[in-house]
């Protein structure tokens, strides 16, 4: 999400006569585009204030900002604690920021903080670099109100983007040559542009141009419909992946985060899913030490991860959040307590990735090759369908954004190592260049 924000930023910027430099030595703007879901984010935004300081002392004017779900909770507390910071702009007020950058050279602080009812900048085609991959932000903001959430409150409420600005955004990028695109939203389950649900949207997208991989982030189990699980089993290039967070594997604590589901919802749910998506895959999100949260509690979400086994997940410790309602409850479980189920929820998916991974050895997965891999120049990386990150030997005449079949022949909890057999035709299914 803050990507597609940082594109949309740029794209304003550049329109009005800034260039961009990678070299933060080199720039008269610098902004900090934030994130408010978890405290330790938060701090280590304060950490690179603290370290970009040193760059207003020369002698050429340097303007530095916070944007973001941060400067849009902590407006106040930015500019007395760290009164250095020259703007602090919110994440509907982005189209303004060239105003506010101009009154902040003039010597004054530059804040936009006003949360909007309409905008999605739709209009505003993003800045973008990158020519494989793009995210689309297709809405803005969250209803659901969950008690440990913040975003409500630093995104406001929900807005869809028209299906037409959608669709023609792709459009574009396809033409770009552009292969993969993940549609963004904090809950994409409920976007609706005048009666076109997020199923009309992921087939009017999957139907651009066939030879884009289309993904999507993030669902809320309430709102995942049965129409939505027949759009993606019935759309080759959307992508067999569901990212559901469950947050908690007790009825009760799910209750206290307002996650408005029961884990018997949750579990149908996914029964459900792998009845009408053969082969898909899950991830998640998951919370330790929620307040109030038991061992039983904590028993129930280890169950909950068994029962399901997630291809992988996202797992923290509680954070609480000023402003949510969750920050008045009694913080009560203690620091200790939440490490050691934080872990033990760490290595129980970790064990459960690796054996489903295991079990892929020998099997055939169609890649999107993205580039070299990290660890070595001699290889290259993509991901799988089910958004798996594979690695596999760099051979001549295969590129960035080539398809490529692989067969697997080793695997960890998070990574596949393959051997590529071929460069795959994605529309027709088919090697048609063999390694």
């Amino acid at each position: 999400m803050n990507l597609a924000d940082s594109e949309v930023v740029l794209s304003i910027l550049s329109d009005d006569g800034y260039e961009i430099t990678k070299n933060e030595n080199e720039a008269n703007v610098i902004l900090l585009n934030t994130c408010s879901v978890r405290d330790n984010a938060e701090q280590r935004i304060h950490g690179r204030l603290g370290n970009l300081k040193r760059l207003k002392n020369g002698d050429e004017k340097v303007v530095l900002g916070v944007i973001g779900c941060m400067a849009e909770r902590m407006r106040d507390k930015l500019l007395e604690k760290e009164d250095f910071v020259d703007v602090v702009v919110g994440p509907d007020e982005y189209r303004k920021l060239p105003e506010y950058l101009d009154t902040a050279f003039a010597g004054a602080k530059g804040i936009g903080v006003r949360l909007s009812k309409t905008e999605t900048y739709d209009d505003i085609v993003p800045y973008r670099e990158d020519g494989l991959s793009a995210w689309i932000s297709v809405m803005r903001g969250c209803d659901k109100f969950c008690t440990y959430c913040v975003v409500p409150f630093t995104r406001g409420r929900e807005r869809s983007r028209s299906l037409s600005s959608v669709v023609s955004e792709i459009r574009e990028l396809s033409q770009k040559g552009f292969r993969e695109i993940t549609l963004l939203g904090q809950n994409v389950n409920s976007y609706n542009d005048n009666g076109n649900d997020f199923a009309d949207l992921m087939r009017a997208a999957a139907d651009v141009d066939r030879n884009i991989r289309i993904r999507f982030t993030t669902s809320h189990p309430q709102d995942l419909s049965d129409k939505l699980l027949y759009a993606i089993a019935e759309n080759e290039n959307i992508c067999n992946y569901i990212h559901l967070p469950v947050q908690s594997g007790s009825d009760r604590i799910l209750k206290l985060m307002n996650r408005t589901y029961t884990i018997g919802h949750y579990l149908n749910l996914i029964e459900k899913a792998r009845d009408i998506i053969p082969g898909v895959s899950f991830s998640t999100d998951i919370i330790a030490g929620f307040p109030t949260e038991t061992e039983e509690d904590h028993q129930m979400t280890l169950d909950v991860i068994e029962k399901v086994r997630y291809d992988g997940a996202f797992m923290f410790k509680y954070s609480p959040r000023e402003g949510t309602k969750a920050y008045r409850f009694e913080d009560d479980v203690p620091e200790d307590v939440k490490s050691r189920r934080l872990t033990e929820i760490i290595n129980l998916q970790q064990s459960i990735s690796n054996e489903i991974n295991q079990k892929l050895i020998g099997t055939e997965e169609v890649v999107l090759v993205e580039g070299a891999s990290r660890k070595s120049e001699n290889d290259l990386s993509g991901r799988s369908d089910t958004n798996k990150v594979v690695v596999f030997p760099k051979l001549a005449g295969i590129n960035r954004g080539d398809y490529v079949k692989v067969k697997i022949r080793k695997a960890s909890s998070a990574t596949l190592i393959a051997d590529v057999i071929g460069k795959v035709d994605f529309l027709e299914n088919k090697v048609v260049e063999t390694a």
